[in-house]
């Protein structure tokens, strides 16, 4: 028990040391405007706050994440598929991928996918 609390309060220690040593080795001292104002994705960060922003943009955004979310609830599908019926596991993964694909033809239908306007 002696050793195991000397290890890890001896890791804490140097962790803390090298922490200390590289803030202080990267300490700038030279201070540039350009380097000190705010990068804003080309924007002027002087500039207006109120920019035209398209909509698309955020639309395509927001499709993504539902279609990375879709991935991540069926992942569970792979691991259960040793434990339940196949049939009930076939069935609740076509339902799921069917709801999706019904919710992306609706997006298609509705011309949210359409850049060209």
């Amino acid at each position: 028990m002696y050793i195991l609390m000397t290890s890890v309060l001896f890791t804490l220690v140097v962790s803390m040391l090298v922490m200390m040593v590289a803030s202080l080795l990267s300490k700038k001292v030279v201070v540039d405007r350009e380097k000190s104002s705010p990068f804003e994705c080309g924007f002027d960060p002087k500039g207006s706050a109120r920019l035209p922003f398209s909509l698309r943009f955020f639309l395509v955004a927001v499709i993504f994440l539902i279609f990375d979310v879709e991935i991540t609830l069926l992942m569970p599908l792979a691991y259960i598929i040793s434990l339940t019926n196949i049939f009930t596991w076939l069935f609740a993964g076509l339902v799921f991928l069917l709801i999706l694909l019904v919710g992306l033809y609706y997006e298609w239908w509705k011309g949210a996918l359409e850049w060209n306007e």
